[in-house]
């Protein structure tokens, strides 16, 4: 068999990581084949050319509120099949493990020859699987990430199980994909952006961005559900704050009456202090009763009143007759006066 310069690396180079992988799958296709080769085929059919993810595209594009996620998975996919079935499967001209190895053709005979044509690297199955869940994780949010991985790993599992193709040609396949769903998520971006800048501009624009088809079909597309503006109203909540006043008033119809709560000990100390403050009135009392008592204090006193305070003081002019101080200075000093 003739074989290109690239296939010929291919087989050579990748031969034992293709072999490893190939006889795991093949240990489980002999203890569990009757499990695992029917589930392996259906899957493989699911992504047979791509077209269950054209037709999700084509459904979602004829809804405004998905026409943008149809478009990139479109985009991704058609991207993918050019550069995997157009430009490298022709160029590099791989055959399929089955038809370069005996070992690999028994292989594949134990699985039920599942019936392949054309060349093998890469997987236009993986390509175009790995497209349309990075198209819809890039523009539906990091949510579908674990969805999507879960989804390419079981297509690339399928077609390495069925010796379609080689585990190089799936995994080769996988970043074609990726690629490709970057690039139309990058192109669908500039598309809606253009078209919502200029949707008053040109009115087709405007038709092209909120044209609905479940506006006109009596039924509702698979995996499109209803229209947000017929979706049913939520309830209002003035009924609801209506109801709650019914349960709240008839629980406390029914219910025991409830204990007066203690006061918190920062208000307790707050009454105890209100109580031991005087109040202002008495106050107000004892302030006029000493002011009517500061005239009486100042009016002049009797002459004997003035001696008894002058004694008190210590005054020498005014000291009683027979005093200690009297007779000594009658004795023995000689006073001024």
């Amino acid at each position: 068999m003739f074989l290109t310069p690239a296939a010929t690396w291919l087989n050579t180079s990748l031969a034992g990581f293709d072999h490893l992988f190939l006889s795991i799958q093949h240990f489980f296709a002999d203890h569990l084949g009757f499990i695992l080769t029917p589930l392996m085929r259906i899957i493989t059919i699911l992504g047979e050319k791509g077209w269950p993810f054209f037709l999700l595209a084509l459904i979602f594009m004829l809804t405004a509120s998905k026409r943008d996620l149809g478009v990139c998975i479109f985009g991704a996919v058609c991207c993918g099949a050019l550069i995997t079935n157009i430009l490298l499967k022709d160029t590099i001209a791989r055959p399929r493990p089955f038809e370069s190895s005996v070992e690999y053709e028994l292989w594949w005979m134990a699985v039920g020859s599942p019936a392949e044509d054309g060349f093998s690297f890469p997987s236009g199955h993986v390509t175009a699987c790995a497209a349309a869940m990075t198209a819809i994780t890039l523009m539906r949010g990091k949510k579908w990430i674990v969805p999507s991985v879960v989804i390419v790993l079981l297509m690339m599992i399928s077609r390495t199980y069925l010796m379609a193709h080689y585990p190089s040609d799936v995994c080769a396949a996988l970043l074609i994909g990726i690629f490709s769903g970057f690039v139309a998520w990058f192109i669908t971006q500039l598309i809606f952006r253009f078209l919502n800048r200029n949707r008053r501009k040109v009115p087709i624009f405007g038709f092209i961005l909120d044209f609905d088809i479940r506006d006109i079909l009596p039924f509702d597309l698979p995996l499109i559900g209803k229209k947000e503006k017929d979706a049913a109203p939520a309830p209002r909540k003035e009924k609801a704050g209506a109801d709650e006043d019914v349960k709240t008033y008839s629980s406390k119809r029914s219910a025991a009456p409830a204990k007066t709560a203690e006061p918190a000990p920062e208000q307790r100390r707050a009454s105890r202090t209100q109580t031991a403050e005087p109040a202002p009135e008495p106050r107000r009392a004892s302030r006029v009763q000493a002011a009517e008592a500061a005239p009486q204090a100042e009016r002049p006193r009797p002459a004997a009143e003035k001696a008894s305070g002058a004694a008190r003081s210590g005054g020498r002019h005014a000291l009683p007759e027979g005093s200690k101080s009297t007779r000594k200075s009658s004795g023995s000093y000689q006073g001024k006066h």
